[in-house]
């Protein structure tokens, strides 16, 4: 196998946004959270119809030599006219492979045998 790097410092990847408030599950507010992470793309089929609510998919071009956040932290009115936090959990599908050394994007590629 060789490494060969790459130019690209962005991506397209898939999140899972967990303990997404209810009042966030608009295109609106998914492209909000989403924006934490990278650029919100579009969210999957899945998501748009909200017939799964265990968490939200969304895809964004992710700049790859950023730091990669676990959670997003997101202010919400609350019932005294206050806000409050509520911490949505970000899970990343898959990342492409990156440099140890200066985290450019690298392509594995088969050597000829």
């Amino acid at each position: 196998m060789v490494l060969r790097k790459l130019k690209h410092t962005e991506v397209p990847v898939r999140i899972k946004l967990r303990h997404l408030p209810v009042e966030l599950w608009t295109t609106d507010g998914l492209s909000t959270v989403a924006s934490g992470i990278g650029k919100s793309l579009y969210p999957d089929a899945i998501t748009r119809a909200c017939t799964r609510l265990d968490f939200a998919r969304v895809c964004v071009m992710l700049n790859v030599s950023s730091k990669l956040p676990k959670h997003i932290v997101i202010m919400m009115p609350n019932e005294h006219g206050g806000e409050s936090a509520c911490k949505v959990v970000v899970e990343y599908e898959w990342l492409p492979p990156k440099c140890t050394n200066c985290t450019s994007l690298v392509m594995l590629l088969r050597s000829a045998l």
